[in-house]
């Protein structure tokens, strides 16, 4: 099983849009880039499109290759397919983190979420999240209202009826 993205930070955004990315981050972009050796910076790929999100959303180079072959599997000339060469083609970039851990993020990205000084990258399983800092704010507002509704909530209930997935031991 791939590494995860997890947690949540809140990181400087300087004049030029260069944003640290969480270490712990780093680690799985490594660990997702097939060409990422030591001494060499991991790629990465941010997805900017989508009516409506309010956030970008960070992907490792394999965790992109598995939504290219899903596009690639869609009827050619699909409206559906269409939209996600739009959104996850179209609408997103090819980075590398730097030497001291950072990103860009160009202005008119930054712009279009309103991002400014500070970010929040949200971990969200084999991908992240990028937030303007009070959108995230309401994001987080709104998922404690999911509890509200229902007395001592244990978060496993969240998981339902989900098989079980065993880890492989490699036998």
């Amino acid at each position: 099983m791939a590494q995860r993205f997890r947690g949540k930070s809140t990181h400087k955004v300087d004049a030029k849009g260069r944003v640290s990315i969480p270490a712990a981050f780093r680690r799985v972009l490594e660990a997702g880039d097939p060409e990422w050796t030591t001494g060499l910076f991991p790629t990465l790929i941010l997805v900017y499109g989508g009516k409506g999100r309010k956030f970008i959303e960070g992907y490792t180079v394999e965790a992109m290759a598995d939504v290219d072959a899903r596009i690639e599997n869609m009827p050619l000339g699909s409206i559906d397919r269409r939209r996600a060469e739009h959104t996850f083609l179209t609408e997103s970039f090819q980075v590398q983190v730097d030497l001291t851990g950072r990103l860009v993020l160009p202005q008119n990205i930054r712009d279009k979420f309103g991002i400014s000084d500070e970010a929040v990258f949200a971990a969200a399983g084999t991908t992240f999240q990028i937030w303007q800092p009070e959108a995230h704010q309401e994001h987080s507002e709104k998922m404690d209202e999911w509890y509200d509704d229902a007395e001592n909530v244990d978060p496993l209930v969240l998981l339902g009826a989900a098989a079980p997935v065993t880890a492989s031991t490699g036998d």
